[in-house]
């Protein structure tokens, strides 16, 4: 197997998707005897004696813009065997993050990218990057079926080159807990904030509850997207506080505007009923926050978008149409109120988890670079 892997990625204390990933995948590859470091992939350059610093596994720092970082960062991830690349637009230098391109290009060593978006509807530029990054990397790996499809119909990828490993997940699989006689039920959303997560539209829905006679707490949980918030501050989290005491919810509506850490976050998901996912997305082929859901076992009410379609379709959750407070606010009663419906979807959900957890999906990872370092002739335990 091999033994020596880097990570190119964003990557903590760096609060995004992406690098909340790779940190986990990091962890759980060193938990199965190898060694792994992060390449990290940052805008601006991190000056000497800042603070946080660097942790230990971070070997260098690949600063977009910055030919002299592009040349170190190929050279130092020629020193591993393997080197896994996290994908999504916006996250490298130059338009659509195409300085992705040539670096790829200049590597000696197998690469496995894995791709966080596949759009149905690429701008030109967009598509003929990822076709580009495709026929770079050694393999890629999607998160969803529904991705690897779009990758073979609408880009003519290879089928040979495209792996399917789900999104991984913290174990959050404890005892709910327990209700204190008169409280509301407990609906949660988490994840970064921003336009688009629909969150507006849950609000929506815990009014209509409301003048149904079901008093349901709402919590949401997670700080402003650092590139919204360097766009537009905090006018979305405005807009939603505006929106929940004009419905009269203001004891009701909670938020939360932290970065959750992992012990945090799990007792947030253990004190929840539901978890519901807004998002007004219909591009969306992955979504952690939705892995995480029914990793812990918790019913789950989605929009439609394509990840929530594949892996909800079993059992573990309800679907609703994007922009939908009337049947955001149906599901919710349902799973509420029809017996037995709630533990139906957290045992459907229970089936799907051991495959889910990280220390399953690393070594999905694993052993991919384990292969394709062997077809390659690299180097192997």
């Amino acid at each position: 197997m091999p033994k020596a892997y880097a990570l190119l990625s964003t990557y903590p204390p760096t609060q995004c998707g992406l690098a909340t990933f790779s940190a986990a995948l990091l962890t759980h590859l060193r938990g199965l005897g190898d060694h792994a470091c992060v390449v990290r992939v940052l805008d601006e350059e991190v000056l000497p004696g800042s603070v946080p610093r660097a942790a230990p596994e971070i070997v260098h720092d690949l600063v977009n813009g910055s030919a002299r970082s592009a040349a170190v960062a190929v050279d130092v991830i020629n020193g591993f065997d393997a080197v896994i690349v996290q994908h999504e637009y916006g996250i490298y230098g130059g338009p659509d993050g195409q300085d992705l391109v040539p670096l790829l290009n200049a590597l000696r060593v197998p690469s496995i990218v894995v791709l966080h978006t596949v759009l149905a509807r690429p701008t030109a530029r967009q598509r003929a990057i990822l076709d580009d990054v495709i026929a770079s990397a050694s393999k890629v790996v999607t998160m969803t079926r529904t991705a690897r499809t779009r990758l073979l119909d609408i880009y003519g990828t290879d089928p040979a080159k495209v792996v399917v490993i789900p999104h991984g997940a913290a174990d959050y699989r404890v005892p709910a807990t327990l209700r204190q006689a008169g409280q509301p039920p407990v609906v949660l959303t988490w994840g970064l904030l921003g336009p688009g997560k629909g969150i507006e539209h849950a609000i929506d829905a815990i009014a209509l509850l409301r003048d149904r006679g079901l008093n349901v707490a709402y919590t949401v949980a997670g700080q402003t997207h650092p590139r919204v918030q360097a766009r537009d501050g905090e006018a979305y989290r405005g807009s939603l506080l505006a929106r929940a005491k004009s419905h009269g919810l203001a004891h009701l509506v909670r938020f939360d505007g932290r970065f959750l850490p992992a012990g945090v976050l799990g007792e947030l998901i253990a004190g929840a009923d539901v978890v519901v996912l807004p998002y007004d997305s219909l591009e969306q082929v992955t979504s952690g926050v939705l892995i995480e859901a029914i990793t812990a076992g918790k019913p789950v009410i989605s929009t439609s978008f394509p990840h929530a379609i594949e892996v909800l379709g079993g059992g573990a959750g309800l679907l609703v149409e994007r922009q939908d407070p009337a049947g955001i606010a149906g599901a919710l009663h349902r799973v509420l109120t029809e017996p037995g419906l709630s533990a139906r979807m957290s045992r459907h959900a229970g089936d799907l988890a051991p495959q889910l957890l990280w220390p399953a999906v690393a070594r999905r990872y694993r052993n991919l670079v384990a292969t394709v370092a062997r077809s390659r002739g690299g180097v192997v335990a």
